[in-house]
């Protein structure tokens, strides 16, 4: 844009602004004409847009900036007296396309003070939100009471107790960051509630698959107890209950590299390869398992805890914080093997808090990225021969055959791309 001006003759150097304008305005324009309903369409908001960069160029240069918001106010009783001259015939109220105009107005302002970019990227979300209208209706009316606390919560987790913490390091080792420490639970219960969202969007009668999936970013060990108990109940559901079981612990895998690439990049590189060694070999077990045990019926729902809830946050971070101190000490105090048992305690029932422990400990130098690794495949090990227990006593010997085949193959993945990353280091 820079560039453009600086060819073009002084008189006409505000050009350039005026277009950039006019095609948020056509843009936004082209979703409105759409409308049978809407009073303005691709005429009249490129007009508006282009009046929102008069009125910031005429305020500039007089040096009366009140000229902005008088627009502002014209343009909202403008569209306000056309709804009441004609109102729709459907019963639309119009405030839709009234703020949309507004907004548009605004628009052009931004894009007088070289708000540029800022300008084109909220005109194109605009438009997304006025497009996708019937979408947004359909959400919000499959969004129980439940759900909704769900985001709030979130909410207050993310926007309203985290930037209220101190971010210093405090404790032995300086292991404790209070802000680091509740930024990794806003980064689990994230995760999860999205895992939480699709599973109500898609809905639990979708196919093992997609359970299987979604259960898994919600929580793995929560849909192996939950499928474990159905198998158990019933015959006919062991097929379902082991392809659901075996692809929520391969989802543990992703959500471990997603962690190392938030927290560590650095570490993901050495990590990479044993997790995708675990996950191919998970998924070809997986797509075997599919083929051969041929899932069919309805699902049971799968009864998920909420992800965000504020007891569960405060546990988790509890748990996180103890890890993380205990790791720091026993690493200080026995070196890598403190750590390792570690590992293999706390896996057992959740991967979630010792690799972030030990991401942490990473990013302050106290860990190499080699023993960072070990510490994941460890932890993971442990967790898996957890589960295995787990659906052998509530599953049964039926299903137990299949699912700890299926998980085995997924640890056995990780143990011989582990081993062969030690042998290229060594």
């Amino acid at each position: 844009m820079n560039d453009l001006i600086t060819w073009l003759p002084p008189e006409l150097a505000p050009l350039p602004r005026y277009v950039v304008a006019m095609a948020i305005g056509l843009l936004m324009g082209f979703e409105r004409e759409r409308n049978p309903a809407a009073k303005a369409g691709l005429r009249t908001f490129a007009l508006t847009a282009l009046f929102g960069v008069l009125s910031a160029h005429l305020a500039a240069a007089l040096g009366e900036t009140w000229m902005v918001a008088v627009g502002l106010l014209l343009v909202g009783a403008m569209m306000i007296a056309a709804y009441l001259q004609s109102p729709a015939q459907d019963g639309d109220p119009g405030t839709t396309t009234v703020a949309a105009l507004m907004l548009c107005y605004g628009l052009g302002v931004l894009v007088w003070h070289d708000e540029i970019q800022l300008a084109v990227m909220l005109g194109i979300a605009s438009t997304m939100l006025l497009y996708f209208k019937p979408e947004l209706r359909g959400l919000s009316q499959h969004l129980s009471r439940r759900d909704l606390l769900s985001v709030l919560q979130f909410a207050v987790l993310s926007l309203i107790i985290l930037p209220l913490l101190p971010n210093r390091d405090y404790g032995p080792f300086g292991a404790l960051n209070p802000y680091q420490i509740w930024w990794i639970v806003v980064l689990i219960a994230g995760v999860g509630l999205a895992g939480y969202a699709a599973l109500r969007l898609v809905g639990q009668r979708r196919g093992a698959v997609t359970v299987g999936l979604l259960g898994g970013v919600v929580s793995s060990t929560a849909t192996t107890l939950a499928f474990s108990r159905h198998a158990r109940a019933s015959a006919t559901m062991t097929s379902i209950a082991v392809i659901v079981v075996v692809l929520a612990n391969l989802v543990v895998l992703v959500r471990l590299g997603v962690l190392a690439a938030v927290l560590a990049p650095s570490v993901l590189v050495h990590l990479l390869p044993v997790l995708a060694g675990g996950l191919v070999a998970g998924v070809l077990a997986a797509a075997y398992g599919v083929r051969q045990l041929r899932p069919q019926g309805e699902l049971p729902a799968l009864a998920m805890a909420n992800p965000t809830e504020l007891r569960t946050a405060l546990g988790f971070g509890l748990m996180y914080a103890i890890v993380l101190l205990a790791a720091a000490w026993l690493s200080d105090w026995l070196g890598a093997r403190g750590l390792y048992a570690v590992a293999l305690v706390s896996g057992l029932t959740d991967v979630d808090p010792i690799t972030l422990s030990s991401l942490r400990l990473f990013n302050l130098d106290k860990l190499s990225s080699a023993v960072v690794v070990n510490v994941v495949t460890l932890a993971f090990f442990s967790n898996l021969a957890f589960k295995s227990a787990l659906i052998l006593f509530i599953g049964g010997w039926n299903m137990a055959r299949h699912a700890i085949a299926g998980i085995g193959a997924t640890g056995l993945g990780m143990l011989v791309a582990w081993a062969i990353m030690r042998g290229f280091s060594a």
